[in-house]
C-alpha cells in the first residue's frame, strides 16, 4: 500500500516540487501549475529545452501568477535613468542581482536571453554575486520586458528602492592592487640589477655596469617609494598625530632608513644599497593589506531604510484605476492599495478593508495587529490577509521607520577604539627597535664608523616588523573565508579580535531565537471527530487570518461547502458546515468567561459546534535548531533575551536557557538599547544578535551586532556581521574559533620573534651585512604566510568549519 502511495507521488518536471494537487499533463510531461507549464512552453518554442538537460529539474517554482502590471513603474524614465549603468543611441546596459540562482542551468538560461527576446544583446552571469549584466537595443525593446521576460522564467530581478534612490553603490577601489602591480614590477627588476652583488663570480660585471644598476635601481625604486609604500608613511604620520603608536609606525621607519641608506650609497659609491630588499619588502607586505581589504564587497552591512521598502506602489486614481508609481514619487494625500504581503511603504491611514498588519520586522510582536478603518499604520508593517486601501498622512522620509533609522540615540560611539594585537606589539617593538639600533650605533661610532653604520643600518632593515604586520591580515584573512564559507559574514577584520573577547550574549526572541514562519499548534479539549475536525476546517479555510491558517495547516483532510461564511474583525468566523453552526475565534467571542482562561497571554483560539464549545487550540513558538546546543557551548558567558513580544513564552524561555539567564520582555527598540549600554558600563564585553529594525539600536551600541537573516543581501539593518539563519546553529563554533585565531595570531608573533632575535643578535655585532639581512627579511615574511595559512586551514577542519 505504502509502495502504491509513493509511486502515485508525482513531482513537475520544470521545478521539481511535488504536485501536491491535480497535476497539469501537457506535452507528455507534468507540471505542478500553470505558470511552470507556461516557462516550459516558452523555452520549447524558442529551442531552449537544453535547459532541462543540464541538471535535474533545474526551474524555479511558478505558483505565484506574475502580475506585469506591478512593473509599469520601470515605465519611468526617472526610475530607469537610475538602473541603467550605461547608454547612448543605440543600448543600454544594467546589472541585476538574482536571488534565484542556484545552479548551471540558471547560468546557461540566463546567458541565453536573447534567444528569448531579441532586444536583449548579452548577457553574462556573476554566480557568485548572483548577478547578471546586461546589455539590450533600447529601440527594439524595453526596460520594463527584460524584467517582465525574467520574471516570467523564474528570475525577478531585486529592485528595491536604495537601486532607485540616486545612491550608486561605489565601485570596489583597485588602487591596492596598482600598488601591488608597480612594487611586483619594481622587485622583479631591482632583484635582476642587484643579482651581481649575490655572486662573487659576476665582480667583473658589476664593476663595468656597477653605477648605471644602481641608477636604474633608483629610478624603479622611486614610484615604490611615492605611490605604493605611501599608505604605510600617512597610517604612521596619522598615529602619531593621534598619539598612538600603530604597526604602520615602525614599518614605516624601517622602509624609510632603509631607502635613504640605499640612495645614500649609491649616490656617494660607496655600495650598491638595499634597494631590492625594499621593494621586496613593499611587495611582500602589499599581499598582506590586499587579503586584510580582500572581504565580501557584495554585501552591505550599513544599510539605511531604502534597502528595506518596495521600489513601487499601486496608487489609485480618481476613477479607480491603479496606476504603478514608484516609491519615491508618493505624496501626502495619495490613495494607496496594498495586498497581501506586501510591505507599507509610508505611514497611511486605512480608509478600506481589514488590516491585518505584521510589525515583526519592527516592534518585534510575533502576531499580526488588527487595524480598523480610520486608524494610522506606520511604515515598515505588512499586509497579511486581503487587499487594503490606505492613504499617505507623511512622505517615505519622513515616516516612523526612517526616524528610528536616522535617530541619534541609535548611533554607535565609533571614537572606541580597538587595541589589536598587531598595534600593540608594534608598540613595543619600535620601541625595544630604537633602542637596539641606537645602542648599537653607540657602541660602535668610538671604535669602527664603517661598522657602527652597517650595524644600526642592518638592525633596522632586519628588525622591520614584516612578519608582525602579515600575521595579523593573513590569519584574518583566512578566518573571513573560513566564516565565509559556513553563511557568517563579517564586516571587517577587526570584528573577529571583537567576537574572541565576549563575555556577554544578548538574542532577539522574535525571529531570532524563534522561526519565524512557524509555530506549535496544540488543541485542548474535548477529542474531535474526523466530521467535527472537518467542518472546523472548512469554516477555517475561508478565512485569511494567519492563525486560521496555522490551524488550516495543523488539520488533514478535505474541506467541504460552507454556507453563510462570516467573519468578524478581531474576534472570530462563523458558518454552516452539513447543517452545524460552527463558530470559531477569541473566549470572549465564543462566550468563554475570562475566569475559565488558564492564561490570558497565551495566544488562544477556541471552537464550538452548534453553541457547544469543544475546547481551543494554543499556540507555542518554534525555536530554532541547535539553540540547546548553542547555549550548551556558551554556559561560560552571561545570556540573556530582550524581546519586544509578551511574556507567555517566560516559562518555556527559563527551561531553555536555564535559570541563570536574564529574560525582559515587551521591550521597545530604545529599551533594547539601554539595556545594551547598561550592561557596556558595567564593563561587559556585549554580543547582540537580532533580525529586525527593532534591533538596530542595540546592535549598534553593542561592541559586536550580528543581523540574523534569511537572504545575506537583503533585508539586514546595521551590524557588524550577518548570519545566514540557517548557520545559526554554528554561532558558538564562531565564537570558539575567533578565540583560537587569537592564538594562532600570537604564535604567528613567536616565529617571527624567533627571526628577529637570531637576526638582531648578529647584526648588532656587525656579523649581517645588510645585503643578508635583505634575503633574511622575505623568508621570515613567507614562513608567516605559509604558518598562518596552514594554522588556520588545520583549525577550521578541527573546529569543524
Amino acid at each position: 500500500m505504502e509502495a502504491a502511495l509513493q509511486t502515485n507521488i508525482q513531482t513537475c518536471y520544470h521545478c521539481g516540487d511535488t504536485c501536491k494537487e491535480e497535476p497539469i499533463v501537457a506535452h507528455d510531461k507534468t507540471f505542478c501549475c500553470d505558470g511552470c507549464k507556461a516557462v516550459y512552453e516558452l523555452l520549447e518554442e524558442n529551442n531552449l529545452c537544453t535547459y532541462y538537460n543540464l541538471d535535474e529539474n533545474p526551474g524555479i517554482s511558478s505558483k505565484q501568477p506574475v502580475v506585469e502590471a506591478r512593473f509599469a513603474y520601470l515605465d519611468d524614465a526617472g526610475v530607469e535613468a537610475q538602473l541603467i549603468n550605461f547608454r547612448n543611441d543605440s543600448i543600454c546596459k544594467l546589472t541585476f542581482y538574482i536571488p534565484q540562482m542556484h545552479c548551471s542551468s540558471c547560468i546557461w538560461l540566463l546567458e541565453n536571453l536573447f534567444k528569448l527576446n531579441p532586444g536583449v544583446a548579452e548577457s553574462t552571469v556573476n554566480f557568485l554575486r548572483k548577478e547578471v549584466s546586461l546589455t539590450y537595443f533600447h529601440q527594439k525593446t524595453t526596460l520594463r520586458e527584460v524584467v517582465q521576460l525574467l520574471a516570467r522564467i523564474g528570475y525577478e530581478p531585486a529592485i528595491t528602492l536604495a537601486d532607485t534612490d540616486g545612491k550608486k553603490t561605489t565601485k570596489q577601489s583597485r588602487t591596492i592592487i596598482y600598488k601591488l602591480g608597480v612594487a611586483g614590477f619594481a622587485f622583479g627588476n631591482v632583484m635582476l640589477l642587484a643579482f651581481p652583488d649575490y655572486l662573487a663570480v659576476t665582480e667583473g660585471l658589476q664593476r663595468t655596469f656597477g653605477s648605471f644598476f644602481g641608477y636604474l635601481s633608483i629610478l624603479l625604486s622611486l614610484p615604490v617609494f611615492f605611490y605604493s609604500a605611501r599608505g604605510f608613511f600617512t597610517s604612521a604620520i596619522e598615529g602619531i598625530r593621534q598619539r598612538m603608536v600603530n604597526i604602520d609606525l615602525p614599518i614605516a621607519t624601517g622602509l624609510l632608513a632603509l631607502f635613504c641608506v640605499s640612495f645614500y650609497e649609491i649616490i656617494s659609491g660607496n655600495g650598491p644599497g638595499y634597494l631590492d630588499s625594499f621593494t621586496g619588502l613593499v611587495f611582500f607586505m602589499l599581499i598582506g593589506k590586499y587579503f586584510q581589504q580582500k572581504t565580501y564587497d557584495t554585501l552591505s552591512f550599513d544599510r539605511d531604510y531604502t534597502s528595506y521598502f518596495p521600489v513601487s506602489i499601486a496608487v489609485l486614481k480618481e476613477n479607480g484605476e491603479e496606476e504603478s508609481v514608484a516609491v519615491r514619487n508618493l505624496k501626502v494625500g495619495n490613495r494607496i492599495r496594498i495586498r497581501n504581503q506586501e510591505l507599507i511603504p509610508a505611514d497611511t491611514l486605512l480608509l478600506r478593508g481589514t488590516a491585518m498588519i505584521d510589525y515583526s520586522f519592527v516592534s518585534g510582536e510575533s502576531e499580526p495587529v488588527e487595524k480598523v478603518v480610520g486608524e494610522v499604520i506606520y511604515a515598515g508593517g505588512r499586509q497579511v490577509g486581503e487587499s487594503v486601501e490606505l492613504e499617505v498622512v507623511k512622505e517615505v522620509s519622513q515616516g516612523y521607520l526612517t526616524q528610528l533609522w536616522n535617530d541619534s540615540v541609535f548611533s554607535k560611539n565609533e571614537e572606541q577604539s580597538v587595541a589589536t594585537y598587531a598595534n600593540v606589539a608594534g608598540k613595543w617593538f619600535i620601541i625595544v627597535t630604537l633602542f637596539v639600533a641606537a645602542g648599537s650605533l653607540f657602541y660602535w661610532v668610538p671604535r669602527d664608523m664603517d661598522m657602527a653604520m652597517k650595524a644600526f643600518t642592518s638592525v633596522l632593515i632586519i628588525a622591520c616588523p614584516c612578519a608582525l604586520s602579515l600575521a595579523t591580515p593573513f590569519v584574518h584573512g583566512h578566518t573571513l573565508r573560513v566564516f565565509g564559507k559556513n553563511k557568517f559574514y563579517l564586516k571587517n577584520t577587526s570584528v573577529v579580535e571583537t567576537l574572541a573577547k565576549i563575555d556577554t550574549v544578548v538574542f532577539d526572541k522574535t525571529g531570532t531565537l524563534t522561526e519565524p514562519n512557524a509555530a506549535e499548534v496544540t488543541y485542548t479539549g474535548k477529542a474531535l471527530l474526523p466530521e467535527q475536525e472537518k467542518a472546523i476546517l472548512s469554516v477555517l479555510r475561508h478565512s485569511t487570518h494567519p492563525l486560521s491558517q496555522r490551524i488550516s495547516q495543523n488539520l488533514k483532510g478535505e474541506a467541504a461547502e460552507v454556507q453563510n461564511f462570516q467573519e468578524f474583525a478581531g474576534k472570530g468566523l462563523a458558518g454552516e458546515v452539513n447543517g452545524q453552526m460552527v463558530r470559531v475565534g477569541s473566549a470572549s467571542y465564543l462566550g468563554v468567561p475570562t475566569d475559565k482562561v488558564k492564561d490570558a497571554l497565551k495566544t488562544t483560539v477556541y471552537v464550538s459546534l452548534d453553541g457547544v464549545v469543544l475546547g481551543y487550540y494554543t499556540f507555542f513558538n518554534v525555536y530554532r535548531d541547535g539553540l540547546k546546543d548553542i547555549l550548551s557551548d556558551l554556559n561560560d558567558k552571561k545570556i540573556a533575551v530582550l524581546s519586544g513580544d509578551n511574556n507567555h513564552e517566560e516559562a518555556r524561555l527559563k527551561e531553555l536557557l536555564g535559570e541563570g539567564a536574564e529574560l525582559s520582555f515587551n521591550q521597545s527598540p530604545v529599551q533594547k538599547l539601554e539595556y545594551i549600554q547598561g550592561l557596556k558600563e558595567h564593563h561587559h564585553q556585549v554580543l547582540m544578535v537580532g533580525d529586525g529594525l527593532n534591533d538596530a539600536g542595540a546592535l549598534k551600541q553593542s561592541d559586536a551586532g550580528i543581523a540574523l537573516t534569511n537572504s545575506v543581501t537583503n533585508f539586514s539593518p546595521s551590524c557588524d556581521a550577518i548570519l545566514d539563519a540557517t548557520a545559526f546553529g554554528k554561532l558558538s563554533k564562531f565564537l570558539a574559533f575567533s578565540k583560537k585565531t587569537m592564538k594562532i595570531i600570537l604564535a604567528t608573533f613567536a616565529v617571527s620573534l624567533v627571526y628577529n632575535v637570531i637576526g638582531l643578535s648578529l647584526a648588532v655585532q656587525g656579523l649581517f651585512s645588510p645585503i643578508a639581512s635583505a634575503i633574511l627579511m622575505p623568508i621570515s615574511s613567507l614562513s608567516v604566510i605559509i604558518f598562518a595559512t596552514l594554522s588556520v586551514k588545520i583549525a577550521a577542519k578541527r573546529a569543524g568549519l
